[in-house]
């Protein structure tokens, strides 16, 4: 149970702040054949219970007696975001600023030690929250497929699981959606920290470190020079860059948290003006239209790297048919 809090946005629905790139994207994913299936059998494999048991069993579970201020943070932005439960919170030791909500099935947020001990305690709940807006959002769904498959490509997990699938093609298209998500998170960890300062300086932590001397209004001002770099070769070379990442540029979701600011939907939404649970209005002409820009330009990347949607579909589908035994062969590279 979430305790009480002064200050929270009651039955917040993710519809509210999630950005426009983040809804069509997701829906787009939605809307490709088979694609949730797969990902919901591939999610059934065990893979999740296995990450689970290696985080109780080589990192620290947070709690009111383990790391308590770290915990009140955590709790405090759930109650902020008024989330009805809250998933377990893992700190496992790692050199790299970073943190993720993972699990299909139950929800957790893992966050790398070096993220708690060189950021300032609002910048550390800024993460927390942002985590925690992937929850809200039920991010993690797609999150969790996006990281088994990225462990298979590595090569740290038997390709036997996803004989016949096309691998590359759902990669990337994952990929795509996922650095769409990470800007609804932003807005997320915004809202609850109510000023966009702490995430934004964050974000300029994790792109250059903590040094002495760093100033967020350049790092803003660098951001605006990057969206309006004239070159078409470097858009098209960062484009190309970005396209393997999990996570846009620092500075483009800088650039584009504090648009959102400035555009009003921050104030408007933390002053109670804001759709809550259950009360999602229908999806609008202009909302299908950037469903369509991102069903397009995952069937471009199904048609680079998979010969087409329709054959994509056929894979899909031949996978799970080979598959419809439950119990099967698949989770024996779990024991």
């Amino acid at each position: 149970m979430i305790p009480e809090h002064a200050f929270r946005y009651e039955a917040l629905s993710p519809k509210a702040y999630e950005h426009p790139a983040d809804r069509a994207a997701t829906a787009a994913l939605h809307s490709i054949p088979l694609l949730d299936k797969v990902i919901k059998r591939l999610t059934d494999l065990g893979f999740e219970r296995q990450v689970r048991q290696t985080m109780l069993a080589n990192s620290v579970e947070i709690g009111p007696d383990q790391v308590p201020d770290l915990w009140n943070l955590y709790v405090a932005s759930a109650g902020v975001l008024d989330l009805e439960s809250l998933p377990p919170l893992f700190v496992t030791q790692y050199p790299i600023l970073n943190a993720f909500a993972f699990g299909a099935h139950t929800p957790m947020v893992v966050v790398f030690s070096s993220l708690v001990s060189d950021l300032d305690p609002p910048q550390v709940q800024s993460v927390l929250a942002h985590e925690l807006g992937h929850v809200l959002s039920e991010h993690y769904y797609y999150t969790t497929a996006l990281v088994l498959l990225t462990l298979l490509m590595q090569g740290l997990l038997p390709r036997s699981l996803v004989t016949g699938l096309p691998v590359r093609a759902l990669y990337l298209s994952l990929l795509e959606w996922s650095r769409a998500a990470e800007l609804s998170s932003d807005r997320a960890s915004t809202l609850v920290m109510e000023d966009p300062m702490p995430t934004c300086e964050m974000l300029m932590r994790c792109a250059g470190g903590k040094l002495d001397g760093m100033n967020l209004d350049a790092f803003v001002r660098q951001a605006t020079n990057y969206e309006e770099e004239e070159d078409l070769f470097a858009r098209y070379t960062r484009r190309w860059a970005e396209m393997r990442l999990t996570h846009p540029f620092a500075v483009r979701r800088v650039k584009e948290l504090v648009r959102w600011v400035s555009e009003g939907d921050f104030d408007r939404i933390h002053g109670g003006n804001y759709i809550r649970r259950g009360q999602e209005p229908p999806i609008t002409k202009e909302f299908e239209s950037a469903v369509s820009h991102y069903r397009e330009r995952f069937t471009a990347v199904f048609e680079r790297t998979a010969g087409g949607l329709q054959r994509v579909a056929e894979q899909l589908n031949t996978w799970l048919r080979d598959r419809t035994t439950e119990g099967e062969d698949d989770a024996d590279w779990l024991a």
